[in-house]
């Protein structure tokens, strides 16, 4: 038996998020096409007979922090190249060769790890080729894979190169555990995946969402979720005309929240401000960062 922790590094928009997804089989994070969607670690556990991976999407890489959120952001994605068994290094096989080269050279990984060329189905061969080339002689390649996450091509040589380099040892989840986060943080998340989806400029990163009640009922789950946003115009926005965007924000949120939960769930959304919360150590704290 094998088993291991296997983290996903990259820069922001690489398709980290839709990898973990791929590679587990189910939605555990959110997906969007703006860049800095993943604030969190999420981990998925996929197990079988002969392995298990306890994988890690982690926030993309950033040169320089911001704001405190992002100080907490890099935080998170220290934590995962300390204690990875095996590191996945992902880039958009589009993207800038030479920037990704110099970021995953810049890591000083201590654990194998294997080179994934994303999104694949938008290049030529000869492109992919091309790239294979580049990155064949990195030190930091031990592996190279090149698949598509969004179509889920490639995605069993990824779990090869991967198996092969992982430890041997016993399973440290059941092997029904798809995750270790709780149900609420998964609400939470799937509430600002709408925002990110419907909201344009700087309101889905301005924005945070904590779940404030979560109870079974004898017939369906009961949510109380609360919209975090740092200026009254966002609360506005937010709101919308009439209540609509709020009300389109929680229609859609809750259909995905039932999918995910296998339950019929009430969901109550409320908008409030607190200015400048990406900045404020307690805030930043209660919010799960």
């Amino acid at each position: 038996m094998k088993a291991g922790f296997v983290n996903i590094f990259g820069k922001p928009n690489a398709g980290k998020s839709t990898l973990l997804n791929a590679l587990v089989g189910e939605k555990l994070a959110i997906v969007s096409p703006k860049v800095q969607t993943t604030r969190h670690r999420i981990k998925g556990i996929l197990t079988t007979d002969a392995y298990q991976i306890i994988l890690s999407d982690t926030p993309g890489i950033i040169p320089e922090a911001r704001y405190k959120l992002h100080e907490r952001m890099m935080g998170a994605v220290k934590g995962a190249l300390e204690d990875a068994d095996v590191a996945v290094l992902l880039l958009d096989v589009q993207d800038n060769w030479e920037e990704n080269d110099l970021l995953f050279g810049s890591l000083r990984l201590k654990v194998p790890s294997v080179l994934v060329l994303n999104k694949t189905d938008r290049v030529p061969p000869a492109k992919l080729e091309e790239a294979i080339a580049f990155f064949r002689d990195k030190s930091y390649a031990k592996k190279i894979v090149s698949l598509s996450a969004l179509t889920q091509t490639g995605i069993p040589d990824l779990l090869a190169a991967v198996t092969d380099l992982l430890p041997e040892g016993e399973p440290f989840f059941a092997e029904d555990e798809l995750t270790d986060l709780p149900e609420k943080f998964f609400v939470a998340e799937l509430v600002r995946e709408k925002i990110f989806q419907y909201l344009q400029d700087e309101i889905p990163y301005e924005a945070t969402v904590l779940v404030q009640e979560f109870k079974h009922k004898s017939t369906l789950i009961k949510i109380g979720a609360v919209i975090v946003v740092q200026r009254e115009s966002q609360k506005a926005i937010i709101l919308g005309e009439g209540g609509r965007m709020i009300k389109k924000i929680g229609s859609e949120a809750r259909a995905e929240i039932e999918k995910f939960l296998q339950s019929k769930v009430f969901l109550e959304l409320f908008v409030k401000v607190r200015p400048k919360w990406r900045e404020n150590d307690l805030l930043l704290r209660e919010y799960g960062y």
